[in-house]
């Protein structure tokens, strides 16, 4: 399967918060991130759907979600985000990076850990990023081969990644610029936008995402909320959730 991410023009001083409206006025498509790949042991299945886009020297997200459960707990960038109300992109780069031509990329929790690393298959051959952003735009962003080899981004890098979620005007503010939020059960409607520079990709050298095809993966988890739950864009086939499984990456084409 191969996804193609659509190249958009944006102000030079692009902010996270502008990005739903430049996804509107460039008509990019949202995808549904649905598939339940454990159904059977975590059926809870809130609502997730994406829309990518890039400007050659940025990767533009926007999350929309619906969940009767929520909580952002990770106090600040490089935390435990995953256990919160979490989005998700993996990102692999092929080695050599892959440039086509055109006109003009599992959580280390305690039911993840007990899996053997993936060992074979496609997509393996070279690090992977994670960049993980709870619904209060609290970040983690590591890179490595397998689940256990990684590698978390310097500060810098997280501080590169602009931010913007729907929820930050509800949460309590920390000393460090991060937001916190209790769990919370209830009808939640929320958004959340990035715009990560292709040089969050630390390490990769990757300045410019035009023309490149990345693989990849998108995911929505929440390891402890009242419920947890396991939901990605590309089906996994484990028998237990792992979202590190670059095996199952699914090729993303950037104009």
């Amino acid at each position: 399967m191969t996804m193609t991410i659509k190249k958009i023009k944006a102000p030079r001083e692009l902010r996270a918060e502008d990005v739903p409206q430049l996804m509107l006025a460039h008509q990019v498509k949202y995808e549904k991130v649905a598939c339940l790949n454990w159904a059977e042991a975590f059926p809870v299945h809130p609502q997730m759907e994406v829309a990518m886009a890039h400007t050659g020297d940025n990767l533009l997200l926007h999350y929309r979600v619906e969940e009767d459960c929520i909580r952002a707990a990770a106090e600040q960038d490089g935390g435990r985000v995953w256990e919160d109300s979490c989005c998700e992109i993996f990102l692999q780069a092929p080695s050599p990076i892959t440039q086509h031509s055109t006109p003009n990329i599992q959580h280390p929790t305690p039911s993840k850990n007990n899996l053997p690393s993936p060992k074979g298959g496609a997509g393996v051959e070279s690090p992977y990023f994670n960049l993980e952003c709870n619904c209060a735009g609290t970040l983690l962003i590591a890179k490595g081969h397998d689940r256990h080899d990684r590698q978390p981004a310097p500060e810098d890098v997280l501080k590169s990644v602009g931010r913007w979620s729907s929820l930050t005007s509800e949460a309590t503010p920390q000393p460090n610029g991060r937001y916190v939020l209790p769990l919370e059960n209830g009808d939640f409607h929320w958004h959340m936008a990035l715009v990560v520079p292709a040089t969050a990709l630390f390490g990769s050298g990757i300045d410019d995402f035009s023309g490149l095809t990345l693989r990849g993966n998108i995911y929505k988890c929440g390891d402890c909320l009242r419920e947890p739950h396991f939901l990605s864009l590309f089906p996994i086939e484990t028998p237990q959730p792992d979202f590190h499984r670059p095996e199952f990456f699914q090729e993303l084409r950037f104009e």
